[in-house]
């Protein structure tokens, strides 16, 4: 790992001149000074909280931290105002009026704590399922997983349904990792750089110090970062060419690419020979229950053909496997290898750039050009690096290849309805051009690579009071592993692992509300929520939230019989819930960045992290993990209890971290285990765990070797590093899936083949995101186009605010406190709009009202705004006239869970096919020009919330006490 530094270096102050007043460049800011973790994004940097009398004086970056290196942002600076903000929780409460009009009853622990209990007692005694738990944007996934599996509830997931599953599950599909958490460009070397639909929150400080390396490189080693996204912000602003393409349509644009690169010969076959599937053979049967599958031998091996024409066993390491050509197999069948199929594909005039470009939106000369461009820096500029290493067959290698050329991708491909496939075609980009894990090229981060897929499946549920033989989440590779009742009923409140979204990793967090309300598939007893503020910003459509959770049936009892939330802050999902559980902010609270959750690694180690109070809570709150423990003991959940029935944890999650083992070794945290404190990944707990991260700055990091830092998926090196850390679990290569036998499976089963097969009303659907080579069709929401709803209408999110909490801080509200809707200048001139006009902003759903902001960045047929800027008011401690709320707006209000009816009545969740994510970018608008006494709000409005929590005057000012004291001293 590099030893640069990324920050500026400290500077000497400048001489006093004469008659100058003197200046005090070092007063004194603290008197103690702790590291931790920081929680105001998902980039989890490294922090030095600066305290002084109790109190925080400022927060700056670690210098030593892997993820940020003393970098910091805006965010993570303004952390001091969400420490301090009037919105804070102070009590447990329990609903005394109407669900959502915020009517309270402060009450204590043990009430708060036994009414859960009993509420969760009689569900988990009865039938388990009847639990719904589900979290929002927390970083304490491998706790609540576990939690629910000790439960027994197969109904639980977190927010990525809403946000990135597709990327994720695509990724370990296909490659055994994926973009984000799991890898990253290899930012040092690369010399060409492709971002897809990145907006600026994700991976904020570790992408910004990347592109500062891109950037400030000396010429002769200049590397040229190309975005592709509809709109020019952020990123997208410093990119040495964007490209604004029309949303929905990157997986079209890759695979014209691909047929470019298919055409010019300029692909990497001993790359595809050695390390991917492409070779294997896939039999040719149509009709047949076997037609698409792989060609294997009698001991399940997959076959292919060598250089003689002969049947070989592909796994073989010394096999020359050819490409082309079609094989008999001793059954009569015939086989062709996948490279063959996935060639013949892609090299049809349907991918051309010509044609691509009518639905693109961009010139056929430009996606010509990259294609080209990405051969030059991937063929003509390849890396030699003299490092020898070994291979997984025990072969020596004396370098090391890179093609460096890189990609990076997030939600703006993944929340598609085609978002899957595309991600796919990304990796099958990368695995053409040989650059996944090499140098200059994508790099996986550990515990990656895995299988692709994992082998882990999603754990049905047994019966009351046991536990899921294993996680809600998992990886299905079969009809056979989904999730259904003998009629094919879904197990899951939100229809995950089942036909209607087969491979929902990441679950469906966006259907809970409707499905539950619905009763569909089935009526449960309670949700429990944490972190998702689900009646605004966290649903697909806010007024529909609110209404269902507030909905009765004809007995005049709600439909959702209870609901349980735990949260920090007052926000709009407070209102609407039975039992509110108050958290603590994340500098009160122990909590880790665990490895078996999503981790901080970079491409050349392993790490993570610990959180720690830096201060104690000024108010009657508890850490959420610490009440999930607690609440675990009361209802003497296995895992939680000793064989007394005694809290295994009684000191809550700090406890947790040190002595809980997922499997005999294996812990929360990888870093100084065992009884020496000198094991990694994999040993015997240690009492002294926690002291030694806090003596390091809360983190820990283990380097690779050099030899084992590249071709990890096949690298011996690698495995032996790996394998005593707990990471993988035998030597053995992870083959890259050009081709996706799980999906023809799949795909299969929609052809009638099987004895578990989807309902005749989702099979097309099957047939068609099962494709098991990354396919593309236009996104569901197209449809709306024949209704006149023609402009696409995206989110983004700005660089100093993420999701909704971020929005109530008083720092950065001062930054941005409303949003525009913003329009191409050369779309508002056809409509007859200028700057400072108010529209309503139409969808077969609904309409919002907002004002609009012409701009020049921007895909012509596009519309967007910024994410998570409108409040409900009242909501977060604000007032009833914050601009928040009079002033901003959220499109969720246009958006809905489903699709508008087919012609039989049916309609489809608005989501991928085949992961359930949802597909908030597919939405299709109009707009509509405001009467003039329509101007001056956004709209729809709600009634005001009353938080009942003190409130505050509108000085925004802090640290005014530190100043003071520092003159009378």
């Amino acid at each position: 790992m590099s030893d640069r530094r990324y920050i500026a270096e400290p500077q000497s102050p400048p001489k006093q001149r004469a008659g100058e007043q003197a200046i005090d460049y070092s007063p004194l800011v603290h008197d103690q000074v702790a590291t931790t973790t920081c929680y105001m994004c998902a980039c989890r940097c490294g922090i030095k909280v600066h305290l002084q009398d109790g109190r925080i004086r400022y927060i700056e970056g670690n210098r030593d931290h892997p993820v940020n290196k003393g970098v910091l942002c805006a965010k993570g600076s303004a952390g001091i105002m969400t420490q301090y903000s009037p919105a804070r929780l102070r009590k447990p409460l329990k609903r005394v009026g109407e669900r959502g009009k915020a009517e309270f009853q402060e009450i204590e622990w043990d009430e708060a704590l036994r009414i859960a209990t009993e509420w969760l007692g009689r569900i988990r005694a009865t039938d388990p399922k009847k639990l719904a738990f589900f979290t929002g944007r927390d970083q304490s996934q491998a706790l609540t997983g576990w939690w629910a599996a000790q439960f027994g509830t197969p109904n639980y997931a977190a927010h990525g349904g809403f946000c990135s599953v597709n990327m994720a599950a695509a990724g370990l599909y296909t490659i055994g990792g994926s973009f984000w958490e799991f890898g990253e460009p290899d930012w040092e070397r690369t010399r060409y750089f492709l971002m897809f639909g990145v907006a600026e929150d994700h991976g904020s400080n570790p992408i910004k110090i990347g592109l500062g390396q891109l950037k400030n490189r000396p010429p002769e080693n200049r590397a040229k970062f190309v975005s592709i996204n509809p709109v020019r912000t952020g990123y997208s602003a410093i990119a040495d060419e964007w490209i604004g393409i029309t949303p929905g349509t990157d997986g079209l644009f890759v695979l014209a690419i691909i047929h470019e690169l298919l055409k010019a010969d300029r692909i990497d076959l001993d790359f595809l020979v050695r390390y991917t599937n492409a070779p294997w053979l896939v039999v040719e049967a149509p009709g047949t229950a076997g037609h698409g599958l792989f060609a294997r031998d009698s001991a399940g091996h997959p076959l292919c053909i060598d250089q003689s024409g002969a049947l070989r066993d592909a796994l073989e390491a010394d096999v020359a496997p050819r490409l082309i050509g079609e094989a008999m197999l001793s059954d009569g069948r015939k086989a062709r290898p996948a490279f063959e199929l996935m060639a013949t594909r892609y090299l049809d005039e349907s991918y051309a750039p010509e044609r691509a470009a009518e639905q693109c939106g961009v010139p056929a000369a430009t996606i010509k050009r990259i294609a080209a461009e990405l051969a030059e820096a991937a063929f003509d500029q390849a890396i030699e690096i003299p490092i020898g290493w070994t291979d997984w067959a025990g072969r020596y290698h004396d370098k090391i290849i890179g093609r460096p050329v890189s990609m990076h991708a997030m939600r703006g491909v993944s929340a598609h309805s085609n978002g899957f496939q595309t991600c796919r075609a990304i990796h099958l980009l990368q695995m053409l051009l040989g650059s996944i894990d090499c140098p200059g090229g994508f790099r996986y981060k550990p515990p990656f690579p895995k299988a692709a897929p994992p082998p882990a499946k999603p754990a049905a549920q047994i019966g009351p009071m046991h536990a899921l033989h294993g996680l809600p989440l998992g990886f299905p590779q079969a009809p056979e592993d989904l999730l259904l009742d003998i009629d094919g009923t879904p197990h899951r409140i939100d229809k995950a692992f089942s036909w209607e979204a087969p491979l929902a990793v990441h679950g469906l967090m966006h259907m809970v509300i409707h499905n539950a309300w619905a009763g569909d598939p089935y009526p449960i007893d309670t949700l429990f929520f944490y972190m998702a503020n689900m009646a605004w910003n966290s649903a697909m459509n806010a007024p529909d939230a609110m209404r269902m959770m507030t909905d009765k049936d004809e007995a005049g009892q709600y439909k959702i019989p209870h609901i349980i939330y735990a949260d920090a802050f007052f926000s709009e999902m407070v209102a609407y819930a039975d039992l509110v559980f108050p958290d603590t902010t994340y500098l009160e609270r122990w909590d880790c960045i665990s490895l078996l959750d999503r981790p901080i690694s970079d491409p050349d180690g392993a790490a993570d992290a610990i959180r720690r109070p830096v201060l104690q809570p000024d108010r009657d709150v508890r850490p959420f993990q610490d009440v999930l423990l607690e609440l675990g003991a009361r209802l003497k959940l296995p895992g939680m209890i000793d064989g007394h029935g005694k809290a295994l944890y009684p000191g809550g999650l700090k406890d947790y971290l040190v002595w809980h083992e997922r499997r005999p070794g294996i812990g929360m945290l990888a870093g100084w285990r065992g009884h020496e404190e000198d094991k990694q990944g994999m040993g015997e707990p240690n009492r002294r765990q926690l002291e030694r991260y806090i003596e390091n700055g809360c983190f820990w990091r283990g380097e690779i070797p050099e030899k084992a830092r590249f071709y990890r998926f096949a690298n011996r090196d690698f495995f032996d590093w790996a394998i005593p850390r707990g990471f993988l679990d035998k030597p053995q290569q992870i083959v890259l899936q050009l081709y996706s036998e799980p999906l023809r499976r799949f795909q299969l089963a929609a052809e009638g083949h099987g004895t578990r097969q989807p309902p005749d009303h989702l099979r097309a659907r099957v047939m068609e995101g099962f494709d098991p080579l990354p396919s593309w069709y236009p996104p569901f929401g197209a449809a709306a186009d024949s209704e006149g709803y023609l402009l696409h209408a995206i989110t983004q999110r700005p660089m100093h605010m993420y999701h909704s909490w971020g929005s109530q801080n008083a720092w950065l509200r001062q930054i941005q406190a409303r949003n525009p809707l913003f329009i191409a200048r050369k779309l508002g001139e056809r409509l007859g709009l200028v700057d400072g006009d108010w529209v309503w902003i139409e969808s077969p759903h609904g309409r919002v009202k907002a004002e609009i902001k012409l701009m020049e960045g921007v895909n012509q047929d596009t519309v967007w705004t910024w994410n998570a800027i409108g409040k409900r008011a009242g909501a977060w401690n604000l007032s009833g006239s914050a601009p928040e709320s009079a002033k901003g707006f959220l499109l969720n209000h246009v958006i809905s869970e489903l699709l508008p009816p087919q012609p039989d009545g049916h309609r489809y969740a608005n989501i991928d096919p085949v992961t359930g994510q949802a597909a908030w970018y597919d939405l299709k608008v109009r707009l509509k020009k405001c009467a003039a006494d329509e101007y001056g709000e956004t709209a729809p409005s709600f009634d005001p919330l009353n938080s009942s929590l003190p409130k505050t005057g509108d000085d925004l000012a802090y640290g005014a006490e530190f100043r003071a004291r520092r003159e009378r001293a």
